[in-house]
Formats: C-alpha cells, structure tokens, sequence
C-alpha cells in the first residue's frame, strides 16, 4: 500500500491506523474495527459494574440519627405534644426534636396510627415511626405514643376513623401488641385511643365508658404479654362540662367514675389526662364546674377514691393559647407565663404527675385557625415567645424574672 508523504502513522496496541491531513480537517481514513469494537465493550462492562456496586453497596441516609444526647434542665416532667405524625421530611423531624431538647423538655407524646402502621391485616410498616423514635431517642427524649386511627380493613363500611366496634377490638389488640413488642425497650408508655368521651372521638356515637373500659380489657393482657415493662396509659379524656345524658360529649369526671364501675381500673397503669387552662392562671382552684389546669386535681381524687392512688398521672395536651380574637386565648407573654407556672407547679406539688407535655409543638403546616396559636414555634421553626421562656426557665431562671415581661 502507498501511504502519502502528507499522512502520519501512528501504533496503537501493535496495530497501525492513518489520520489524513486534507484542508485543515482530520479525517479518518482507517481505523481498525476491532479495536474500536474492544474499547466499546470495555466501558460498558466499566458502566456496569458501577452500577451494580451503587445498587449493592450501603446506602448513606441523607440526614443521620447522629450521637446520643441529654436533655439538660430543672424540671424532668417537662414536655411537649410533637405531632410529627405527617411530617414527611427526615430533616425536619431530627430539626424539631433538636429544638425540644434544646428548650429543656425531656418528654414527647407523639401519635402512631393504627392506619398508617398496618395499612392491611397482619402487614406493619414501622418506618416513619422508627423513624421519629429513633431520632428523639438520640436527643435524649422519652416517647409516650398515642395509639388510635381505625384502618379501613378493621370498620365497617361508611365510618370514619374513629369507629372501632367491639368485633374488631381483637384486631386493635393485636396492633397495640406488636407496637408494643416493636419498640420494646425504645417506647414505654402508650396511650390507648384519644378523648373517647367525645362522640367524634368515638365514630360518632353517644360515649361509653364501658365500651371504653371493655377495649381496655382486651388491649393490656395483650400488650403486657408483648412487652411487661410497658406502662398502658387510659383516658386522654377531653376537660368538657357537658351536661348528663348528653350524646355528643360525657364529662371528664363522669366519664372515668363510668370506667371504674365498669371494671376498668384492672387494665391500666397510669391516667393520661387533659389539662387545658383556657384564661385562667395554672394556680386557679379546680371545681367541677370549671375547665382549668387543677382539674386534673379532681381527676386525680377520683383515681384515689378507686382505690388507685399508686398510679401516676401523665398529662398529655394541655396548655395555653395566644390567638389575638379567641375568647379562651390570653396574652402571648401571659402564655408563656402561665406555661412555666404550671410546669413548676406539677413539680413542688404533684408527686403523682409523672409528666406535663402540652400541646403542641409545632405543626408541618399551618392550620390558618385559632389552633396555630397553640404552638412553640412556627412551621418554619421560628421560636416564639413561649419557646425562648420556657427554654430559659428550664435552665434554671426564676419565673420571677418573667412577671416584668407580662407587665404584672
């Protein structure tokens, strides 16, 4: 073969090709197939063995559990109704326990529905529960979970949510039993369903204690069996001053005096109680026809008089509201007065409170209601005024340097 003076030539791999100079343009004249067909195959098979090393090798979470912390503060009873039970963000449930820790609350109640965690009978799906425990685990935080939210598969058709007749408290016993034995050693109070003394609460039927009550009785052997060391948290009952034979709503005092002639006292370890101050101040006496914080006094008396004394207390909502036209709100720095007021008072004189978590932290969206003024801090988890008092107070300054806040 004749190759022109203008060409050069060139060895690759022991094999020659020729590049052609013609008009300022390279153009290829040949190039061997072969070659061409062998590094085509070698970066394929390159390209694949990546991805089968991508697929297989372990996969790093973008947001971590991160190191063990504590919760440092004056007051162990201290605590907060998180709602992360719709927050899909990993971020945003570490940033919120972050903050709960922060401000000095070592408790948290948070809600796991039966729904969300067996979509279908006998298939759990615990991630976005593992993963809202683990997180406040790692921050030092105690979980009290509040168990309720009846699936479709587990009601008849054409009731909502909060229907779950007597047929299906076996299955309702079971789910508490796997939670229970689930998160052995990582959640050790639960609550089992929410204001039952509320017909909405209650797939809006008139309330029943004793239905109540025969819940209890096939949810602890249950759970207990599943878990021994899990304390089984009854009532959660809504404060209300509801007038007898009503069918929408059964006072508080009512309604547990109901669940103790009905046998209920044997399958429950602690009250999980209401506590809403409304405008009065958390020193307000209780009495029977008021709703404020020292109702749980009145509660409590009941439990005692059933011969219950030895269980503790735990309350579980509560609190103060600062909408500016709310007539049961009060003044923002007021709240956060009457907040750290009622967090000290369930210290010196409650012995038999174990915790005061009330509601509620912060929501992963705004409600555009009364219900946004509730919060500690914003959706975007900017601190309110509430937040930075109690954050101080728990590291130890006097409620007294609080009084020239609130103008008293």
């Amino acid at each position: 073969m004749d190759i022109p003076l203008r060409a050069k030539r060139l060895s690759i791999c022991g094999r020659v090709g020729f590049i052609e100079w013609e008009a300022c343009n390279l153009r290829l004249v040949t190039c061997n197939s072969q070659l061409v067909t062998r590094l085509r195959t070698c970066l394929l098979w390159t390209l694949a063995l990546a991805l089968i090393f991508l697929s297989t090798g372990p996969s790093q979470p973008l947001v971590s559990v991160g190191p063990p912390q504590e919760v440092v503060t004056v007051n162990p009873k201290m605590g907060v109704h998180t709602r992360l039970t719709d927050e899909v963000e990993p971020w945003k449930i570490k940033r919120t326990l972050q903050m709960v820790r922060e401000m000095g609350a070592p408790w948290i109640v948070e809600y796991f529905p039966w729904a969300y965690c067996e979509p279908s009978p006998g298939r759990f799906d615990w991630t976005h529960a593992d993963l809202v425990v683990d997180h406040a685990r790692a921050q030092g935080l105690r979980v009290i979970a509040r168990l309720g939210f009846v699936p479709t598969w587990a009601r008849p058709p054409d009731t909502d949510w909060s229907y779950l007749d007597e047929s299906h408290y076996g299955a309702f016993a079971e789910f508490v039993a796997a939670f229970a034995e689930h998160f052995k050693g990582r959640v050790n109070h639960i609550i089992i369903w929410n204001e039952p003394n509320v017909s909405l609460e209650w797939g809006f039927r008139p309330p029943d204690p004793a239905g109540y009550a025969r819940m209890l009785a096939a949810v602890y052997p249950q759970a207990k069996e599943a878990n021994p060391h899990v304390q089984v948290l009854a009532g959660a009952l809504a404060p209300t001053l509801a007038s007898l034979g009503n069918p929408e709503v059964m006072g508080d005092l009512e309604y547990l005096r109901g669940m103790y002639q009905a046998g209920a006292g044997a399958y429950f370890d602690g009250l999980a109680v209401h506590a809403y101050g409304w405008r009065f101040p958390p020193e307000d006496p209780p009495a029977a026809d008021k709703i404020n914080f020292r109702r749980t006094e009145l509660l409590r008396e009941i439990m005692v008089e059933y011969g219950d004394e030895a269980k503790k207390v735990y309350i579980t909502e509560g609190g103060w509201n600062d909408h500016p036209r709310w007539t049961k709100a009060v003044h923002p720095l007021q709240r956060a007065l009457y907040t750290v007021q009622a967090y000290q008072w369930a210290l010196d004189r409650w012995p038999w409170c174990e915790a005061v978590c009330f509601w509620a932290f912060r929501y992963p969206r705004p409600t555009h209601t009364y219900q946004d003024y509730f919060t500690f801090v914003t959706t975007d988890f900017q601190p309110k005024p509430i937040y930075e008092v109690v954050r101080d107070y728990s590291q130890g300054k006097k409620i007294e340097e609080f009084l020239a806040k609130v103008g008293q």
